[in-house]
């Protein structure tokens, strides 16, 4: 049965490879959007680069794959181990980690793809959609007050973890306890992934939203 989770996890994954703005780019402008702007695979990049348009698409794109990764090993999971909920909740953690892998590292495109906060997002508002409009609530704000998308992105991968522990105070169930794993390891890689974006805002020379690159 644990083939079950492998294969969520590496179902996850080549699912999350697929980079929405390295496909767009490549296929409608016959441009690497990593050799462009901030070189970033990412929807903020994409809007400076290619657009309005192209950061819908950027963003529809990924956020569906990872709710779609999620979802489909729920529903399989459900499906082979009617008996074991726990399995299919592991199936979705999987999953989930797997498509934010895939995002940040693709298998399709040399292992260089995004920051993951699309993504990360997407499994989130499946395994609970309460701290996904919390999240979502203190990403607008920041980026409302500060116009850094790269400090909205990093303070509310930073919550993210407090948020999951928050709402499971007192519950000691190996899946609990799974998800705050997962919620941790998702938090720190999003962090790690805007190590250059932490830098640049310590120095001052970080784009803000609407600028056209960065300085």
């Amino acid at each position: 049965m644990y083939w079950f989770l492998i294969c969520s996890l590496v179902g996850g994954y080549l699912l999350g490879s697929f980079n929405a703005s390295i496909i767009f780019g490549k296929i409608f402008k016959g441009i690497d959007i990593r050799s462009q702007g901030s070189k970033n695979a990412g929807m903020t990049n994409s809007l400076r680069v290619f657009g309005k348009k192209a950061a819908v698409f950027v963003f529809l794109f990924d956020l569906l794959k990872s709710i779609a990764a999620v979802l489909i090993a729920g529903t399989v999971g459900k499906k082979l181990f009617p008996e074991m909920p726990d399995f299919s909740l592991y199936g979705q953690y999987l999953a989930g980690f797997g498509s934010v892998m895939g995002h940040n590292f693709p298998v399709y495109f040399k292992f260089r793809g995004g920051k993951g906060i699309l993504a990360s997002w997407g499994v989130i508002m499946i395994l609970d959609w309460r701290i996904a409009l919390i999240l979502l609530a203190v990403f607008v704000l920041v980026v409302a007050a500060t116009r850094y998308v790269s400090l909205a992105s990093i303070t509310s991968a930073m919550i993210y973890p407090l948020f999951v522990i928050a709402f499971n105070v007192g519950n000691k169930q190996e899946t609990t306890i799974a998800y705050i794993a997962l919620s941790l390891v998702v938090s720190v890689l999003a962090v790690y992934r805007h190590k250059a974006n932490i830098s640049r805002l310590r120095s001052g020379t970080e784009s803000k939203l609407g600028e056209k690159k960065e300085k």
